[in-house]
């Protein structure tokens, strides 16, 4: 079902899967309209991670909470580069692991394992609900984190399952760099030039309108996207969106949370509109 998408003019926020999405996109005829949203560092500080991999490696985890793909494969980029990768493998392999949703799945399956179990919805709620069910108390739970988030309410909710958690935080971002490009792309919506806005994560709706905020553009983004498509890939950012003031118009159906469903729920809805370029 090549060219659904023709005609059409897709906003993407991605970075880290930036280049997958626009192919994906592209083979379906869309013209995809890319914005960086921030550049992914690793922690500028290394000494905390390297000491989470030391103390994991010593000393095995009960247990390890992964949130993002990205984190493990920052941390494992840190091992390999002290010599240490093999080991933390062999380390992981003897750990229960949980994880937030189907990227740190994949980043698990790259070292050859697999986690024991999967949030019903990829959110840190989700987390929570699925941790809750079980026993932790004396348990050494590993736990990586992910930059720009509060993590109180889930680190709160393992200690009071007596959990001894700890925690890494082995990436960061870098978002005064992209500044330019997201007051563009508001431009764009707002003036009708966009069809549709494609959203993957929840830290993108948050650095949209805190940029827009920053530089004075909040209505016109508001106004910009009462005009545009909304795609949401899932409950997470479907809930970010809405403690925003804010609707999703498409998302994929339940328990497909990637990019070809939000795709195929795009080109779905898009059928029933003129692309912006013959309005």
């Amino acid at each position: 079902m090549a060219d659904r998408l023709n005609g059409y003019r897709i906003l993407i926020l991605e970075t880290r899967e930036e280049a997958q999405f626009s192919k994906l996109l592209a083979e379906q005829g869309a013209e995809v309209v890319q914005c960086p949203m921030f550049t992914i560092h690793d922690a500028p500080d290394p000494a905390p991670v390297e000491a989470w991999i030391r103390r994991t490696i010593e000393r095995p985890l009960d247990d390890l909470v992964l949130m993002t793909g990205e984190g493990l494969r920052r941390i494992m980029k840190l091992a390999r580069a002290r010599g240490l990768d093999a080991a933390l493998v062999a380390a992981l392999a003897k750990t229960r692991k949980f994880i937030r949703g189907p990227k740190p799945g994949k980043a698990l399956r790259e070292l050859g394992l697999d986690a024991q179990q999967t949030t019903e919805k990829p959110t840190t709620e989700g987390v929570i609900e699925m941790l809750g069910k079980l026993d932790l108390k004396g348990r050494r739970l590993g736990l990586q984190l992910y930059p720009d988030k509060d993590h109180s309410a889930l680190t709160g909710a393992l200690a009071a399952q007596g959990a001894e958690v700890d925690t890494v935080l082995p990436y960061a971002y870098d978002a005064t760099a992209a500044d330019a490009n997201i007051v563009a792309a508001v431009d764009d919506m707002a003036a009708g030039r966009i069809d549709a806005l494609a959203l993957t994560n929840l830290g993108q709706v948050r650095r949209l309108i805190e940029a827009a905020k920053t530089h004075g553009s909040e209505a016109k983004l508001r106004a910009g996207l009462e005009r545009t498509l909304i795609a949401s890939v899932g409950p997470a950012v479907s809930g970010e969106l809405a403690a925003h003031g804010l609707r999703t118009d498409v998302s994929p159906a339940e328990d497909a949370y990637f990019m070809r469903p939000l795709i195929s729920a795009m080109a779905a809805a898009l059928a029933e509109r003129k692309p912006a370029a013959t309005r």
